[in-house]
């Protein structure tokens, strides 16, 4: 499936905005699940393109404004399109971190005893395929999706105490469940097609580990209980969501800030 995404990111401050340093994680790459036809990014400074340790794209840029310059709003942008494979079980490339690595606890997915009691009731061994669906029908169950629950900040111990969240929770649930048990999973930000759902345009999901000694990786959506398929559009992995938001920075000046995301996929 060919996937037309539009991702606008728009900032407003109550005061002149001075300084401003971001880093976008909002460049996907072609890989065994997707092909990236093109992709364009935009921003209020000139674009700085490196690779995080997980082979991410990203980019950064700086903005300094004078004080004459009074500017109260800035505009980040991404657009391009996916040719989506419905690859969901894939290898990793050899410049990727260990699979080890993946079982480091992070502040929004740290292993608990609570959450390796409860995957203990899917999981036994190191786990297989359907074992790791049935767990996320599990968690899925456990943390029922609910919009508006939780924050940025929530954590996956959290948002399994409450009992709801969104695909960001859903998915930390997941990767800090299969941590617990001693299975390297990480945290996936992506993009999701539904003609009805525009609110899970932006998503989130995880991959969990199948086979350490070859890498071998498998995508779950846990929100819709299902493996990756062509719906989906992968845009960064990391450790959780602090290692790959889609904006993360620092400024000076600017008052409060109010911030909008318009996110717009569109089939071919």
């Amino acid at each position: 499936m060919k996937l037309h995404v539009r991702h606008t990111t728009r900032y407003r401050y109550t005061e002149p905005l001075r300084y401003a340093l971001q880093t976008l994680w909002l460049t996907p790459k072609s890989g065994p699940a997707q092909n990236v036809l093109f992709w364009t990014l935009g921003a209020p400074g000139a674009l700085h393109e490196q690779h995080d340790g997980c082979g991410n794209a990203i980019h950064s840029y700086t903005f300094v404004g004078e004080v004459a310059d009074h500017v109260t709003g800035s505009l980040v942008n991404a657009a391009g399109q996916v040719d989506t494979l419905g690859v969901a079980e894939f290898t990793d490339e050899a410049s990727m971190p260990h699979p080890a690595f993946f079982l480091r606890p992070t502040t929004l997915a740290a292993p608990h005893p609570d959450l390796a009691d409860f995957g203990r009731r899917f999981v036994a061994g190191g786990g297989d395929l359907g074992m790791f669906l049935a767990l996320s029908q599990g968690v899925a169950d456990k943390v029922r999706y609910q919009k508006d629950s939780t924050n940025v900040e929530t954590t996956a111990l959290q948002a399994f105490e409450a009992g709801a969240g969104v695909c960001q929770d859903q998915a930390h649930v997941m990767v800090a469940v299969c941590r617990s048990l001693g299975i390297p999973a990480r945290y996936v930000s992506g993009y999701f097609y539904a003609a009805n759902e525009p609110d899970l345009a932006s998503h989130a999901w995880a991959d969990v580990c199948l086979d350490v000694a070859t890498r071998r990786w498998v995508s779950i959506d846990v929100t819709h209980g299902c493996l990756i398929d062509q719906r989906h559009v992968r845009l960064a992995v990391g450790t959780d969501y602090n290692a790959c938001p889609p904006i993360k920075g620092i400024r000076h000046g600017g008052g409060e800030e109010a911030m909008t995301v318009d996110i717009t996929i569109e089939p071919v």
